[in-house]
């Protein structure tokens, strides 16, 4: 990633992350309330919406559904493959606090727990509008040793499934499952002491392996969907502690099927707009785009632009629960671009340029290779951030009243115009779809 714009502060190195995402499979397990620790305090009353189911409903929105790409680790497509946990109604979390002989567990599993919640819970509620009721569960009050020595894993960064994590998934079943039925459970955290591996500034180790038909089976389903969370990034800010939960966040949100938004590059294609994209200093929320995806909208709040002619509408800001989130608008069966309104408010802290955040989504482009492109107003420009650690370039990237955005592809040629704004942060867009002969549409 691009350093801070003040270059006195400490560079979080970012390498890509593990890609380890295997093949179909289903957690089957039915969802029962597990007798869990006390439920978390309420989230900060986010604005709620209507249950919907967990796949978002298409209907007349089926044009810009756009079809998940073949043999990809992980795809944008909609609808999400039905081997991923669900993301809306009571969703059960297993958390598993582990240690190991050579490495014992730094401070309690208790403080380890409360690094990531309650705050996680309030994060999904506050984003998902109150659709996804994230209930984690803390069973096992202390650390869980597991019989074999943190190194003899063979853990490092980007290791596949087999035969590291095979064996630790197999044996923290083991080790838990006389006190435990993981039947009762969508997702499973795995919360490794904090000193097992190197620093996150040095080597981010934690790792989501979901959709995983190779998992062992305890209770009579496969842990299909599990997350491994190590150290946190520090960002030298002093906020980790406030922040440093949303590495949860982001794992989860492969368990729930969303692909990684950053590349080798850092987050040089969507910056700090998602985070999937980064998940580290000031707070962010997710793309409209991928709220669709999770079924976090309703009825009448995504408008597609799938015909060609010119058509007017009005966006709220993506952080409140009301009005039209998101326009798209296909140019392929696997293209289009995604339009919405980016302010600073719920989860979205680090917002300097508020506006109309446009992005390209390709459902054909793998996880981590980049399948979304934020579209940039000021591409010259240095960003107007001056958060650490944030991609600034891309900071200002949203478009404002009077501003036109341009792009085509696949013989479609597509005009955003930003046409005015509103003192509630309400914005104004005309969007003018032009197909040639032969295009989409």
């Amino acid at each position: 990633m691009s350093k801070s714009r003040e270059t006195s502060h400490p560079r979080i190195r970012r390498p890509r992350r593990g890609s380890a995402f295997a093949a179909a499979a289903v957690l089957t397990a039915a969802v029962v309330a597990p007798a869990a620790t006390p439920h978390p305090s309420a989230p900060a009353s986010p604005e709620r919406a209507p249950a919907l189911s967990a796949r978002p409903a298409t209907g007349s929105l089926e044009p810009c559904t756009l079809a998940p790409g073949h043999g990809l680790q992980m795809s944008e497509g909609i609808p999400t493959h039905r081997g991923y946990s669900r993301s809306t109604g009571t969703v059960h979390a297993l958390n598993l606090m582990i240690d190991f002989p050579d490495v014992h567990g730094k401070g309690t599993a208790r403080e380890r727990f409360e690094e990531f919640f309650p705050q996680t819970t309030r994060w999904f509620a506050q984003s998902s509008y109150g659709r996804l009721d994230y209930r984690p569960a803390m069973p096992i009050k202390r650390w869980l040793r597991m019989p074999h020595s943190f190194r003899s894993y063979g853990i490092k960064r980007g290791s596949p499934f087999e035969p590291g994590y095979r064996k630790l998934v197999a044996d923290l079943a083991e080790a838990a499952d006389r006190r435990i039925d993981f039947s009762r459970y969508d997702l499973v955290n795995v919360l490794v002491t904090p000193n097992a591996g190197p620093p996150a500034a040095h080597a981010v180790l934690s790792v989501t392996y979901a959709d995983n038909q190779r998992a062992p089976i305890a209770d009579g389903v496969p842990l299909a969907n599990v997350s491994f969370v190590y150290s946190r990034q520090d960002d030298g800010s002093g906020s980790l502690h406030r922040t440093g939960y949303r590495v949860l966040p982001h794992e989860n949100g492969h368990v729930f099927g969303l692909p990684d938004l950053y590349t080798r590059g850092g987050g040089d294609k969507v910056g700090h707009w998602d985070v999937m994209s980064e998940d580290w200093g000031a707070g962010n929320d997710l793309l409209a785009w991928h709220k669709w995806k999770l079924g976090w909208f309703g009825p009448g709040q995504v408008a597609c632009a799938s015909r060609s002619g010119v058509s007017a509408h009005t966006l709220t800001p993506l952080h409140r629960a009301d009005g039209t989130k998101m326009v798209f608008v296909p140019v392929s069966a696997s293209t289009g671009y995604a339009v919405e309104v980016r302010t600073s408010g719920g989860n979205d802290e680090a917002v300097c340029k508020p506006g109309v955040l446009i992005s390209r989504v390709d459902t054909r482009v793998d996880s981590g290779g980049g399948p979304v492109t934020v579209m940039d107003s000021t591409p010259d420009g240095r960003g107007c951030t001056r958060e650490r650690n944030v991609h600034p370039e891309l900071s200002d990237a949203a478009f404002g009243p009077g501003q036109t955005f341009t792009g085509s592809a696949g013989g479609t040629r597509v005009t955003v115009r930003v046409t005015g704004q509103d003192a509630d942060g309400t914005y104004g867009v005309e969007v003018t779809r032009r197909a040639s002969a032969g295009a989409r549409g």
